[in-house]
């Protein structure tokens, strides 16, 4: 069965016109020209400080506050690695054991850390 071309282009032209129509569904475009100001927010006249508006000073306490505590729990945090359960399991048994005290040192003939004496 063949088509006309104008069977083939009137589903094309019916979906470029419901896009036309959906972009626009809430009023018109919604695209904030680029004004060259950080923001969009004109620097004060010579003289005078910015104002601060109410949300930035907690917005401030909030993030870098946050980043803080953050550090602090990340600092503190206990060792749930398996290697460090492993070292304190061994040390516990040699400990037990008494092999713990004759553990030292001793670099390979080849190593050129020196042996303390």
């Amino acid at each position: 069965m063949l088509r006309s071309a104008t069977s083939i282009a009137r589903p094309l032209r019916s979906a470029a016109n419901t896009t036309a129509r959906r972009g626009y569904a809430s009023h018109g475009p919604s695209y904030n020209a680029p004004s060259g100001y950080i923001f969009g927010e004109k620097p004060p006249p010579a003289g005078q400080k910015r104002v601060k508006e109410d949300w930035e000073n907690i917005w401030y306490f909030g993030i870098f506050g946050g980043m803080a505590f953050a550090a602090l729990i990340l600092t503190y945090k206990p060792d749930t690695s398996i290697q460090g359960w492993a070292y304190n399991e061994a040390k516990r048994r040699m400990v037990e054991s008494g092999q713990w005290e004759q553990i030292k040192y001793r670099p390979s003939e080849d190593s050129t850390i020196p042996a303390s004496q």
